[in-house]
């Protein structure tokens, strides 16, 4: 019998955002209590709110919208790597991937242990440009992280992220893997179809 792990946060008023990011709100637009047929809440969000995906339109004005990434690279066999130092750099990648043949990576780092905390932490793991450009070099295709980026807070230019998108790799943030142990998993990653944007929120599963 499949084994099921949800690795997106709940949504709420309490997850963590990026400092710079439109905040959530919900209001209630329509309710039974006051009078309505149903209850209806308007939702206020960015495109990066909750686990979510990056397009490369997110850094590359004209580059691929979130509604045209493909559902054969978000859907799929994924490897679950555990990564212990401050950050993820080219040697680490080169010692946990070794002759692995990978699509879709995500990285379990001690970010996991921030979900807790509903105020934003900058002090986070990341991906280095030296670790993107392996992943690129590696040929994978999709690469994940648990916490609100997958590059660090204190970088400047976002070169993680114009290295990865600019090369096509898809971008899953805001991971929750507290209870994923390392090893292979099938991803099921379901952003939604916003036409001509450039990320959208996504239900993020594992399955084994």
């Amino acid at each position: 019998m499949a084994e099921y792990f949800d690795i997106s946060p709940a949504l709420s008023l309490n997850t963590p955002a990026w400092p710079t990011d439109p905040p959530l709100v919900f209001e209630e637009y329509k309710s039974i209590s006051q009078g309505g047929g149903s209850n209806v809440t308007k939702l206020t969000l960015g495109s990066h709110a909750g686990s979510h995906v990056d397009a490369p339109l997110h850094f590359f004005p004209g580059g691929t919208s979130v509604d045209k990434l493909s559902l054969d690279v978000l859907i799929g066999e994924v490897l679950v790597i555990e990564v212990a130092d401050d950050k993820i750099d080219r040697s680490a990648l080169e010692g946990a991937l070794g002759d692995d043949l990978v699509r879709r990576l995500l990285f379990k780092t001690k970010n996991s242990t921030l979900w807790s905390n509903p105020e934003f932490v900058p002090d986070f793991v990341g991906l280095t440009a030296d670790g993107a450009e392996y992943l690129v070099k590696s040929g994978i295709e999709l690469v994940g992280i648990d916490y609100l980026s997958i590059e660090a807070a204190h970088g400047k230019g976002a070169p993680t992220h114009r290295i990865l998108l600019e090369n096509k790799i898809i971008i899953l943030e805001s991971l929750n893997m507290t209870n994923v142990v390392p090893g292979k998993y099938e991803l099921i990653c379901l952003p939604l179809k916003l036409e001509n944007v450039d990320g959208a929120p996504a239900r993020v599963v594992l399955r084994r």
